[in-house]
């Protein structure tokens, strides 16, 4: 006889399908990127480095140096402790940079080499440095790869003296170099004295000048890392991104800092202009004043496409959470939220923003994959998907249009030039919606007139 008695549902825990992250060492690797004649170093086989150096090289389409310690067999069993120590003799020696910013992976970690002791007895040459931070790529994403090497950057070098340097310090969160410049743009506006840490506009989206530069000009200088203890304040952009590396530089240094949104659609741009606003005691300049109300009436005139309309929205944990409050500003659904980061506060965080607007029927969920939001989409469709390059299987197979936007973005070019952040960022945003959303209903109505024909 059948058995018809309802069995209860076992939630997966330990298997991911089509991970909606990848691991620390990349974060580690773009956060060390982002300072100033700095080489990453890879503590683990050449194969780990590699990995890491193509995904950060297919999504920003420009050369992501890196070394590695170049783990054999018996490394793995006896320790790493002589080949990263000969590495870096190595990189002094061939590739002069300032600075060295070792990360582990998981063979170092897995069998427990202490790079703090093996860096103690290094022959370090005079005036260079080497850092280092703790990143096994079994635990956490990349996003927790880079907050962990910005810790671990200021662990080492920032300071605190007598004397305030009359800055702000901004943490721009796990973003691309689009982004960064924005942010900054924002800043001189408003005549704001500001360090950016890390800082990866002029490394990750540098001219092409016909020669190739290993140090490119840009990125946050050793200088300014350490007179991070001496800030007036930190802004940490990108709550859960950002508050690791200001709560130890406010350990160290004694130096406070506010928590913000990425700045992402009006709401948490104004946050970001008036915080700077306020520092810097100017005025909001014109130029913003008109880029915001241009926003708002673009918002207005094409609000009938969009309104109601409900999205899937995957990614980073910050930048789910921006395009979520976005699109809730424009008046669409986020049905569902996903982040492949594990931390709880994310799922919070959606939930405060759900109940702030109003919604209901919404879903979020951190530590989660890719095949687990395309059995929620089958279960209920939404009208677009909003995130990362490898959300288009699940496009294509559920014939929903696809915006892309955060990291990676591996089939696209330019997008890493483009801002999502600031009023300028949420035009584009804005455009790239409406415009896949457009498509969409023009496309449907033109099978409809072929089926009338028919």
């Amino acid at each position: 006889m059948l058995d018809l008695t309802p069995k209860k549902i076992v939630e997966r825990k330990a298997l991911r399908i089509n991970p909606c992250k990848t691991c620390q060492p990349v974060g580690a690797m773009y956060a060390a990127l982002g300072v100033h004649r700095c080489m990453p170093h890879s503590h683990g086989s050449q194969g780990c480095c590699s990995y890491h150096r193509t995904f950060l090289a297919r999504h920003f389409k420009e050369p992501a140096i890196a070394t590695t310690s170049a783990f054999t067999e018996g490394s793995s069993v006896f320790g790493g402790g002589s080949n990263v120590k000969q590495s870096v003799k190595n990189i002094f020696e061939i590739y002069d940079p300032d600075i060295i910013a070792v990360h582990t992976t998981c063979l170092s970690e897995t069998i427990g080499d202490d790079l703090n002791t093996y860096i103690q007895q290094m022959d370090i040459p005079e005036g260079k440095i080497v850092v280092h931070t703790n990143t096994p790529s079994y635990a956490g994403s990349h996003v927790n790869g880079f907050f962990n090497m910005m810790c671990g950057f200021i662990k080492y070098l920032s300071k605190a003296t007598a004397v305030k340097n009359g800055k702000i310090g901004i943490f721009p969160g796990f973003v691309n170099p689009g982004d960064m410049r924005e942010m900054k743009r924002l800043a001189k506006l408003l005549k704001t004295e500001f360090i950016m840490f890390p800082d990866t506009s002029g490394v990750l989206d540098a001219p092409m000048t016909g020669e190739y530069e290993m140090y490119p000009k840009g990125g946050t200088t050793i200088p300014e890392i350490v007179s991070l203890g001496d800030c007036e304040k930190i802004l940490a952009l990108g709550e859960l991104t950002s508050m690791e590396p200001a709560i130890e530089l406010k350990r160290k240094c004694e130096v406070d800092f506010d928590s913000l949104p990425l700045p992402i659609g009006i709401q948490a741009t104004d946050a970001y202009v008036m915080a700077l606003s306020h520092f810097s005691k100017q005025e909001v300049p014109a130029e913003l004043e008109e880029e915001r109300g241009q926003l708002v009436d673009i918002m207005m005139d094409a609000h009938a496409n969009f309104d109601k309309k409900s999205v899937a929205i995957y990614g980073d944990p910050d930048t789910v959470l921006g395009l979520a409050a976005f699109v809730l500003e424009m008046g669409m659904i986020p049905k569902y939220l996903l982040t492949g980061t594990p931390n709880e506060k994310f799922t919070t965080k959606a939930n405060a923003l759900f109940e702030k607007f109003g919604v209901t029927g919404c879903k979020a969920k951190a530590n989660g994959d890719l095949f687990e939001l395309h059995q929620w989409i089958k279960n209920d469709p939404v009208d677009l998907l909003l995130g990362t390059t490898h959300g288009k299987q699940i496009a294509k197979a559920e014939d929903i249009p696809l915006v892309r936007a955060g990291f990676p973005i591996i089939d696209r070019y330019v997008h890493s030039y483009m801002p999502l952040v600031g009023y300028r960022g949420a035009m584009r945003l804005l455009e790239l919606i409406c415009n896949a959303l457009m498509d969409r209903r023009d496309r449907d109505a033109k099978d409809e007139d072929l089926e009338m024909v028919m």
